[in-house]
């Protein structure tokens, strides 16, 4: 079954009421494109479903999942905050018109230079280490820090994504998070914030219990001991979405009667008070939103395999090479046809692992078909690279039937952008 913003009509795929067809035939192959539409109606969901239970309520969209100016600039205007991994996540929320107040800095193995960049660009800061916190009080003290605690307990699609536990580089233990407020505090910090991460495509609600459970846990020691109050109690993103079609999606309303309920609970009976509760959803907004149209341009048969070769590849979408995700593919032009073939779908790169999708059963291909890859909206373009010195692809903006450009696509003079010949190889 295809999300309700595909559509096949007359045998072509259809999203947000654009064809893919035209796009691709106007645009070229390979190609982000990505509905206006799902994002808004993300976006609306999540915040109705925690504000309905808890008013002070922050939605900080984790800007690492897709940094397009366009869905910054969409989220701004749905009165979303800005969750940044990066200075340059920070610029470019700036630049879509986010205010400063209203972006949350979340780093780790920060640098002085981008301490400097932060304080500079008027951010909130999320305290990640003690060395971290000693060398931004060496520059100014802020008026509000918050701190990242590793609560111990972590949750996620791959090892690789699971932020929190004993194999985590992120966040303070608890002892160290104690010290580190204790520091804040004797630098004439006033106002404070705690933070967590589990990490990343959690589809169950179970972790994030336990997860928030020793989150406030650990609150009401910093609270107990230390006399300090919290601004902002946030738990973090790592919301998923289902890439399989037989996957059942997080209910988000179910999430929000357990968790909301239990933190209303834990923070009237630890004397916590009533912070702004903050969440991080980046994957769960944009995900589902975005599609990544390829071009089928080669067919090969072997005695053990029969071949798709695309032209994109993990240089476009690197999630199936780097965790052994999977996407669901859909042939965008043979929309009314029966799957009758088995293929592996092979990208163009010079690399083995270059496969979008194994053992696939799709109508029977041929050269020129369109396939479109699904849930591509989070992590398609960000994590995109110009590998075997290929250009990047173009994004595309839908929304009810209209279509813009919103990146353009990369050309071969863009590889040579920043290289120099060594004053000696001249």
């Amino acid at each position: 079954m295809l999300p309700k913003i595909l559509e096949n009509r007359d045998g072509e795929l259809q999203i947000d009421g654009v064809s893919t067809i035209e796009l691709a035939k106007k645009y070229g192959t390979p190609l982000y494109v990505m509905s206006e539409s799902v994002i808004r109606e993300k976006y609306r969901n999540m915040f109705h479903a925690m504000s309905s239970k808890y008013q002070k309520i922050r939605i900080f969209y984790a800007a690492k999942a897709n940094t397009n100016l366009s869905v910054l600039r969409i989220l701004r205007d749905e009165g979303a905050y800005v969750d940044s991994v990066s200075p340059g996540e920070v610029f470019l929320a700036l630049k879509s018109g986010f205010p400063s107040e209203k972006i949350l800095f979340t780093g780790t193995s920060v640098t002085d230079d981008e301490l400097r960049f932060l304080l500079n660009s008027g951010v909130k800061i999320n305290i990640d280490s003690i060395s971290q916190l000693r060398r931004l009080l060496k520059m100014v003290t802020p008026d509000f820090i918050s701190i990242r605690v590793n609560p111990e307990i972590g949750a996620g699609h791959h090892e690789h994504v699971i932020t929190a536990g004993k194999q985590s580089k992120f966040g303070l233990w608890e002892d160290d998070l104690l010290k580190a407020y204790e520091i804040a505090r004797a630098h004439g910090v006033r106002q404070f914030g705690l933070h967590m991460h589990i990490g990343s495509g959690v589809l169950n609600i179970e972790p994030f219990a336990l997860a928030v459970e020793r989150l406030l846990q650990i609150g009401k020691r910093v609270h107990d001991t230390l006399n300090i109050s919290f601004d902002l109690v946030d738990i973090g993103g790592g919301f998923g979405v289902p890439y399989r079609p037989e996957e059942k999606a997080l209910d988000i309303g179910l999430f929000s009667d357990k968790i909301l309920a239990l933190i209303k609970q834990r923070l009237e009976e630890y004397g916590l008070g009533e912070p702004t509760l903050g969440f991080e959803p980046g994957r769960y907004i944009v995900a589902e939103a975005g599609i990544l149209l390829s071009a089928v341009n080669t067919i090969k048969t072997t005695p053990f395999k029969k071949y798709a070769g695309i032209d994109a590849g993990f240089n476009t979408l690197i999630r199936p090479a780097l965790y052994g995700s999977y996407h669901h593919i859909v042939v965008a032009n043979k929309m009314n046809e029966n799957p009758c073939e088995v293929y592996d779908i092979a990208g163009p790169l010079c690399e083995s692992g270059d496969i979008l999708g194994r053992d696939r059963r799709l109508p029977e291909l041929q050269e020129a078909d369109l396939l479109a890859i699904l849930n591509a909206g989070a992590y398609g373009f960000a994590m995109s690279s110009q590998y075997n010195s290929r250009p990047r692809p173009a994004e595309i903006l839908v929304n009810r039937g209209r279509d813009a450009l919103v990146r353009n696509r990369e050309t071969l003079e863009d590889l040579l952008t920043g290289q120099e010949f060594a004053p000696w190889l001249k």
